[in-house]
Formats: C-alpha cells, sequence, structure tokens
C-alpha cells in the first residue's frame, strides 16, 4: 500500500456517524442509560426505544429526547421489568411493531443492594444477579434475530453491555457491602466475551464498559457512604468523577464504524481510579 493510501483514510469525518440506526436502550430512562441514549440520537440514530420498569420515568425520558435539537431521531417509550420472567419477549415484540431490524442494543439495566456480609439478604442477591446477568443474557439472546437482519462481517451489528469497575476489582465491603453487585458485573464482563466469540461470526461485536462513579440515581447514595463527591473526585488520577459526555461518547464509539474492530474489549471509565487502588 502506497504512502498516499495511508493517510487518505476512507470517510473518516463520518467514521463516528450512526445515521439511520436503530437502538434499544435498557434501563435507558435515567443516568448512563440517558447519556448514552442521548449521545447516539446526537450521532445519527433514527430510532431508539428506552426501557426501563417506571413507564412515567420512560416517557419523561424520550419526550427530553425527542426535544434534541438539530436531530432526526425518534425516541420511543417501552416499559418493561426485565427482571419479570417473559418481559424480554414482550420488549421485543413491542419493539417488531415499530422496526423490523435493531442496530444497537445496549444491555444497561441493573440494580444493586447494600448491606453488612452477615444480613445480605439471599433474595437481594439473587434479585440483582437476575438483573445483571441474566437479563442481558436472555436481552441478547431475544434480540440476536433483530441484530442480525442487516449485521454483517463488515457492518456489523452492537451489542454493549454495562458492567462496573466492580467487577474488575473488589467492590463495597462492611455496613454497604455490594456482594451481589460485585459479583454481578464480573459475571456480565465474562458473558460478554462469550457473547463476543458466539455472536462475531454472525455479524454482531459484543463489547463491554466498566463505569466507575457516575453521579446518578442507584450510585449517589453508595458515593455519600464513600465520602462524598469531592473525596472520590480527589482519589481519582484525573480527580474527577465521570461526566455524562464520557459515557455517551464511549458508547456512539463502541457502536460506530470506529470501533468496528473492537469485539470482547472492555473500556475501563473510572480516570485511573481503579489502578489508584492498587498504589
Amino acid at each position: 500500500m502506497s504512502a498516499e493510501a495511508d493517510v487518505k483514510l476512507q470517510d473518516f469525518k463520518n467514521i463516528f456517524s450512526l445515521e439511520g440506526k436503530v437502538a434499544v436502550i435498557t434501563g435507558g430512562s435515567r443516568g448512563l442509560g440517558l447519556h448514552a441514549a442521548s449521545g447516539l440520537a446526537q450521532a445519527g440514530a433514527s430510532k431508539i426505544f428506552i426501557t426501563s420498569r417506571k413507564a412515567k420515568a420512560c416517557e419523561e425520558a424520550v419526550a427530553a429526547l425527542n426535544a434534541l435539537p438539530n436531530t432526526k431521531c425518534q425516541a420511543i417509550s417501552v416499559p418493561a421489568d426485565l427482571s419479570k420472567p417473559g418481559e424480554v419477549e414482550r420488549l421485543v415484540k413491542e419493539v417488531e411493531k415499530h422496526t423490523d431490524h435493531v442496530d444497537i442494543l445496549f444491555a444497561n439495566a441493573g440494580a444493586t443492594w447494600g448491606e453488612e456480609f452477615d444480613k445480605h439478604p439471599e433474595n437481594a442477591f439473587q434479585k440483582v444477579m437476575d438483573l445483571n446477568v441474566k437479563s442481558v443474557f436472555v436481552c441478547a439472546q431475544k434480540f440476536a434475530p433483530l441484530l442480525r437482519k442487516r449485521g454483517t462481517i463488515q457492518e456489523p451489528s452492537r451489542i454493549i453491555i454495562t458492567a462496573s469497575i466492580a467487577g474488575i476489582g473488589v467492590g463495597t465491603l462492611g455496613k454497604q457491602g455490594t456482594y451481589g453487585y460485585s459479583a454481578s458485573k464480573a459475571a456480565a464482563l465474562h458473558l460478554g466475551r462469550n457473547l463476543a466469540l458466539e455472536l462475531g461470526p454472525q455479524g454482531i461485536l459484543v463489547n463491554n464498559i466498566a463505569p466507575g462513579f457516575f453521579p446518578t440515581k442507584m450510585a449517589n447514595g453508595l458515593m455519600e457512604l464513600s465520602g462524598g463527591v469531592d473525596k472520590l473526585a480527589q482519589f481519582s488520577p484525573n480527580k474527577r468523577l465521570g461526566h455524562p459526555e464520557d459515557v455517551a461518547a464511549a458508547v456512539v464509539y463502541l457502536c460506530s464504524r470506529a470501533g468496528g474492530h473492537l469485539n470482547g474489549g472492555t473500556i475501563v471509565l473510572d480516570g485511573g481510579s481503579s489502578w489508584q487502588a492498587k498504589l
């Protein structure tokens, strides 16, 4: 290949474009899911299905997304409680009323539970594992036919799984021990690797994100118990917590042509704090 060819990358100005893509975001009504939805919409997605347990939250999120300026995206609310049997199948059927294919599945729905070791409820541990691991597998399985519709080796569909740095290192211990959450996120990371090998040859790339602390409704309580925003920010080598655009940009990258050769990978979004703990 000539030097001239090397410096003329094909259509680089559109390498992060998601023009016309159809996305489904679980846990998309707030926090990381809604941040990602905003990024996908502004990158050119044509339809984004927002699902979470609470219908009102879904409707509010969809209204905010549809009010974004300078986008052609249609956000659609499909409330579903993915912890319950049959809800993923119902979600797929609702999505099929609007589209015959899906390009992006962002498996972001999750739950946590904090309690000291001797009192940690068995049913709470099971609830967290069911939503954070089992529902991710079921979503990937049930949406696979729609993801295969337009996914090819050259232009693959995407599955993105939200894990956590708690699944890479050790999560919270003590009075607010998040044993089930940490175990579930480690399992989600490894599930993503398995799915990447299974689905990659079928035109579906699978990758994980592992966020550290982002100010969200689910994380805020634990953040306060851990010393608050300022203390946690100072603990991070880059001296801040996650911003909405950090997760939005990572998800857009993974879903775009720019991330087309990443499969079975994990993007850690913590400013380096997981390494800081090892000093």
